[in-house]
């Protein structure tokens, strides 16, 4: 079962929560981040990006940007822009996009229950990016970025934040980038605390990462570090949990992770059409764009022109978690045969666009910079957590999620 506990957490202050609120900081570049921040002294991407606030150049892994970072951070508590609740508490967090919701929980996750695979993962994490995050979150002494966590759902937990959500008026209510409207509730009743924590202690399996591997496996490692350095740690200390929101499984989204392809490996469209056909029934789509409408089935943008590829039946194992993804089928079957892409991760040939930027972006790169696309059919949670649950990993670029979860609303100090 999972342990998944209330926090004493810093927050800014009703006034500041729409200006500190920020996206999290691996979906910016450097140049981005200080775009996205400008004109804006309390975004938190001044924390999270805090190289923005350096001078121009100034390596992103510098000394200087955790430590500016960790000044920052204690400036805006200082300030009085962040306040310290009074005690423990849950948070009801509720975000809105193109008229859906998804509602969960912030609070904290448990270290062992990471280490011993209750939270359960679907992606390989790359050390650099791990190292980036545990020099932050140890020089701020604190976890600044919440783990996107999801769960299967729970009639129990439901009940406790629907009444929230339904009865009380958010402490926050604003719009955020993007047009995602923030809302959140403290959960202050003592009797509502312990009917979250005892249903995710006794009825809550597992809970699966559904966005941010490399925050919790940096959350991890520091914690790790602390423990080898306290080796009397009693268990207790903040520094065994990290920051996290967890939401049912059926609120969430995942939208496509489509792919863009530099070249057509030599061939002609007609060549190409005639090798993907070994493993796919082509059909002309039309000029205009259009997405897939079911699994196994992709649409590809190639000389002007819209097909719809369908994976032809046996081309694949169903009763493989791995094998039987989109993702996999048309690398397996198409990108690596036919076009040559054998190391998706590491190839300059192929480039991964989030299905949030839409069609119109795959037309744009394949009439610029690549050459063709692929549209996919998006993911499924099902699928994901299969995966999660066989032990598995998926392959790269599997899943976009949306929206994210914002940074800066709630801090959780390590000490």
């Amino acid at each position: 079962m999972s342990k998944f506990l209330p926090f004493n957490a810093f927050r800014p202050k009703k006034e500041y929560a729409s200006k500190v609120a920020a996206l999290p900081y691996d979906v910016y570049t450097s140049a981005e981040a200080a775009e996205a921040a400008k004109g804006n002294e309390l975004s938190f991407l001044r924390v999270d990006r805090a190289e923005i606030d350096l001078p121009a150049g100034t390596d992103e892994h510098d000394d200087a940007v955790y430590e500016h970072a960790a000044a920052k951070l204690r400036a805006m508590i200082s300030d009085g822009i962040y306040q310290r609740d009074a005690g423990d508490r849950y948070y009801v967090y509720a975000e809105t996009m193109e008229g859906r919701t998804q509602t969960g929980l912030a609070g904290c996750a448990w270290v062992d229950d990471y280490l011993n695979n209750v939270i359960k993962k679907h992606e390989h994490t790359r050390h650099d990016k791990e190292v980036d995050r545990i020099r932050h979150v140890d020089t701020c002494d604190a976890n600044t970025g919440p783990i996107f966590l999801t769960y299967r759902d729970n009639d129990v937990i439901k009940s406790v934040t629907d009444k929230y959500v339904t009865t009380r008026e958010p402490e926050y209510d604003f719009i955020a980038t993007g047009g995602v409207r923030q809302r959140v509730w403290p959960i202050d009743d003592e009797r509502d605390t312990e009917t979250i924590r005892a249903a995710f202690e006794n009825e809550v399996d597992s809970l699966y990462i559904a966005d941010g591997h490399h925050r919790a496996a940096s959350a991890v490692r520091v914690a790790q570090m602390r423990r080898e350095a306290n080796p009397g740690y009693s268990g207790d200390e903040p520094f065994n949990f990290f920051l996290a929101v967890a939401f049912p499984c059926s609120e969430l989204r995942i939208l496509p992770y489509n792919r863009v392809i530099k070249d057509t490996n030599g061939m002609d469209e007609k060549e190409l059409l005639s090798a993907i056909s070994e493993n796919f029934d082509v059909s002309f789509a039309g000029e205009a764009p259009v997405a897939p409408e079911k699994p196994h089935d992709f649409t590809m943008y190639l000389g002007g022109r819209w097909y719809l590829l369908s994976a032809k039946k046996g081309s694949f194992d169903e009763n493989d978690p791995i094998g039987r993804l989109d993702v996999s089928i048309l690398q397996n079957d198409l990108i690596s045969p036919v076009l040559g892409i054998t190391d998706p991760r590491r190839s300059k040939d192929i480039d991964f666009v989030g299905g949030i930027r839409g069609l119109d972006e795959l037309v744009r790169r394949a009439t610029s910079d690549m050459k063709l696309a692929f549209a996919m059919y998006p993911t499924s949670l099902e699928d994901l957590m299969a995966v999660a649950d066989a032990g598995m990993v998926m392959p790269p670029k599997s899943t976009w999620f949306e929206p994210k979860i914002f940074s800066g609303l709630f801090i959780h100090p390590l000490s």
